[in-house]
């Protein structure tokens, strides 16, 4: 092994010790992008696209089942939407979800709770656990429903616990802050700090 592949290794491991980041979080994740790797669901595209994408490849509907992924509707505050991973049903207005990018910027969250708010029980109007809170955030978000995958969820990281996880990742690259940068203007979230953000563009 040569200087710089053990300089890169090494400087690795201590980001992600400063991180607390586990090998699985070692990443800055978009929730398209990790969406896509738990669920098997091929879907590319903002999160805003993907009920509409699902129609005639994937069973669409409003009864939360483990492996399917919810979609979020797009809101002033949250402009592209948002998916997450059913990992466990809980009861017929209660999940357990597994997703990216919500309580942290890139950060993954395992098997946080999400309750159905929704006037007629159809998943319509969530809230989902917020990190810092350390509970369900105050607001309450649309979503179109959930779209099954056929198949159980991917992951090691479903493997554990059903309780509540949220997972650093190490620090941005610079293409990564630039990125970021670049999507400034269309980044989105509520403004109340116990809200949510979800970066655009699907890096694939």
């Amino acid at each position: 092994m040569n200087f710089k592949a053990l300089a890169a290794r090494f400087a690795l491991v201590v980001s992600c010790g400063l991180m607390t980041a586990t090998p699985a979080a070692a990443q800055f994740w978009q929730c398209v992008t990790f969406a896509r790797s738990v669920s098997g669901i091929e879907i590319r595209g903002n999160a805003n696209t993907w009920w509409s994408q699902a129609e005639g490849r994937y069973e669409r509907g409003h009864a939360p089942k483990a492996g399917a992924v919810l979609a979020f509707s797009p809101t002033s505050r949250m402009r592209v939407g948002h998916v997450a991973m059913v990992s466990k049903v809980v009861s017929d207005r209660e999940v357990l979800l597994t997703h990216a990018n919500w309580s942290r910027r890139g950060a993954i969250e395992t098997n946080v709770r999400a309750i159905d708010v929704s006037d007629a029980g159809d998943w319509s109007m969530v809230k989902v656990w917020y990190g810092p809170q350390g509970d369900l955030g105050t607001s309450a978000y649309p979503t179109k429903g959930f779209i099954y995958s056929g198949h159980a969820p991917r992951g090691e990281m479903l493997d554990a616990p059903a309780q509540p996880s949220l997972q650093m990742v190490s620090a941005p690259s610079a293409t990564q802050r630039a990125n970021a940068a670049q999507l400034a203007t269309v980044q989105h979230g509520p403004t109340d700090p116990r809200g949510i953000f979800t970066l655009v563009n699907d890096a694939g």
